[in-house]
C-alpha cells in the first residue's frame, strides 16, 4: 500500500511564471491594436499627401500635364485617419459602454477611409477642375487619365485602423485604463503613510496639512 501524504501541495509560485493566459492575451490585442491604428493612420496620412492621378489639358495646340494628389481628390480618408488616432487615443481613456462607443468609432473612421479612398480613386473630377483653373476654360476637361497605387495603398492603410476598432470591440473589455489610481487589477493603490517624528515640529505641520493625526 502506497504512501498517502495529508500535507497539501503548496501553491503555485506567484509572478510572472503564474500570470493568467487571459492577461496575456489582453496584453498582447492592446499592442496588435496600438501597432495597426498608428501605422494604419500614418499611412494613410502620407499616401493621401501623394499623387493619385494623371491627366492633360489642351491649350492651343499644346498639352498640358496635370496632377491631383489625395487630398485635392477627396479629403475624408486624411481626416477619418485623424479621427481614428484620436479615438485610439480615447479608448483607453474611457470604460464601460463608453469605450464600446469609442471603439466603435475607431472600426468606422477606418471603414469610412477605405470606402472613400477607392470610391474616389478615379480623380477626374479633380482634374477637371484643375484643367479649367490653368487653362482659363470653365469648359476645359482632362484627356488621358491615368491612376496611381496611392488609393490603393491608403485604403489598405484605412483597413489597418478598422483591424485595430475591431480588435477594440472585442477586446476592450479586459484593456486597462489611463491613470494612476488604479494597479493592474483595477483595485485602488494604498499609499504609504509617512512615518512622523513626534519631536520635529516640522514632521507633525506635515502631516497635519496631509490631514493625517500626528498623535495615532
Amino acid at each position: 500500500m502506497g504512501y498517502v501524504s495529508a500535507v497539501p501541495p503548496p501553491p503555485p509560485p506567484a509572478g510572472p511564471a503564474a500570470e493568467a493566459p487571459d492577461s496575456r492575451s489582453s496584453r498582447r490585442s492592446v499592442a496588435v491594436a496600438l501597432l495597426l491604428g498608428t501605422l494604419g493612420s500614418t499611412v494613410v496620412l502620407l499616401a493621401s499627401g501623394r499623387v493619385w492621378a494623371r491627366g492633360t489639358a489642351a491649350i492651343g495646340g499644346d498639352s498640358l500635364a496635370l496632377t491631383a494628389d489625395g487630398r485635392a481628390v477627396t479629403g475624408l480618408p486624411a481626416a477619418l485617419a485623424i479621427v481614428g488616432l484620436a479615438a485610439l487615443v480615447a479608448v483607453f481613456a474611457v470604460r464601460g459602454k463608453s469605450r464600446l462607443l469609442v471603439s466603435g468609432l475607431l472600426a468606422l473612421s477606418g471603414l469610412g477611409a477605405a470606402l472613400s479612398a477607392l470610391l474616389a480613386a478615379d480623380g477626374r473630377r479633380a482634374l477637371d477642375a484643375e484643367a479649367a483653373r490653368t487653362t482659363a476654360d470653365t469648359a476645359a476637361h482632362v484627356a488621358g487619365l491615368t491612376q496611381t497605387a496611392w488609393p490603393s495603398v491608403t485604403a489598405a492603410g484605412a483597413a489597418l485602423i478598422l483591424a485595430a476598432g475591431l480588435l477594440a470591440l472585442w477586446f476592450g473589455r479586459s484593456w486597462p485604463a489611463m491613470g494612476g489610481r488604479y494597479e493592474r487589477d483595477g483595485s485602488p493603490r494604498t499609499r504609504k503613510r509617512a512615518v512622523v517624528d513626534p519631536d520635529r515640529p516640522e514632521d507633525l505641520w506635515k502631516a497635519l496639512d496631509r490631514g493625517e493625526d500626528p498623535t495615532n
